[in-house]
């Protein structure tokens, strides 16, 4: 969702157009689902989007599925770049095997070719530069693209990533959140309890007695509500408040996990309200395939 979240600032902080790809199809390949639940999960999706406040005059959203069969230039440049890429390649970079379904292996080019304006020719008339946000682990598809980028004539596409949230109940500096694990994350559609019951049980960094507390304060490398703190308290001088009186025992690590429940409690509540406003003549809106003639306005 932070992904998400900071496309849109970088939408409105440089009024640029956006394209959002969903990977309807790598639901199907990946998950084992049939490509008609992967279709309704990717127009989920969406609505989560959607819900994020992005700007329909200068957003074009599309599903893989939809758009690979109507777009010739999109499949055009899906072929070209898996020219360009061998199996041993796809082997090295993904961990494929010969166990794995020839599937999987076509996915990587289909990740790709978005960099690429030519891919919207409803969109662009010209080759203009593309920036992708995206978490570090969506790393390697475009490692390979910008390999393969100036051998089809193409701009290199450039990234800003970023790292993974570490789990609630994992040590500060091992673990990640998992779907596997219900417990392990906060989820957009998790109730103020569920919420509040998931921070409690988090790894916190506050010793074992209160008088260890005060005399050496909290370790904030493995405490994970003071990390989550840090990506979510909007206050600077807050979250500098709470380190230093919590890094020297002064704050409780009840108070530090109390703190967090109302911020990220309240993130999803305003998330809920605007996802529940979302209706499906929005989410057509946003992916029917058309000029946006004011994108550079």
């Amino acid at each position: 969702m932070l992904v998400i979240v900071f496309c849109r600032y970088l939408q409105e902080a440089f009024n640029v157009p956006l394209v959002i790809q969903i990977t309807d199809d790598e639901k199907c390949i990946f998950k084992n689902l049939n490509p008609e639940d992967s279709k309704r999960f990717g127009r989920e999706n969406v609505k989560d989007i959607i819900a994020c406040g992005f700007d329909v005059t200068k957003t074009f959203i599309f599903s893989n599925f939809d758009y690979v069969s109507r777009c010739s230039k999109f499949y055009e440049n899906i072929v070209v770049t898996g020219k360009c890429v061998t199996r041993n390649k796809i082997d090295g970079t993904f961990g494929f095997t010969g166990e794995d379904p020839v599937a999987k292996y076509s996915f990587p080019a289909v990740q790709a070719v978005p960099s690429f304006s030519s891919s919207f020719p409803h969109l662009f008339e010209e080759d203009i530069p593309c920036l992708i946000p995206c978490a570090i682990d969506q790393d390697p598809y475009f490692r390979m693209t910008r390999d393969v980028a100036p051998r089809l004539g193409y701009r290199k596409p450039a990234l800003i990533e970023s790292s993974f949230f570490p789990a609630l109940r994992a040590s500060g500096k091992n673990g990640k959140m998992s779907a596997s694990d219900a417990n392990s994350a906060i989820y957009m559609n998790d109730s103020a309890k569920d919420i509040k019951k998931k921070i409690n049980g988090a790894v916190s960094g506050g010793r074992d007695n209160m008088d260890d507390h005060k005399k050496y304060g909290a370790n904030l490398e493995e405490d994970i509500p003071f990390k989550y703190l840090s990506f979510f308290l909007e206050d600077d001088a807050e979250l500098e408040h709470i380190r230093k009186e919590y890094g020297e025992g002064r704050m409780l690590t009840g108070a530090v996990k109390m703190r967090l429940t109302r911020v990220l409690t309240e993130i999803v509540e305003n998330h809920r309200r605007a996802r529940a406003a979302v209706t499906e003549q929005m989410v057509d809106a946003f992916m029917a395939a058309r000029p946006l003639p004011s994108m550079f306005e």
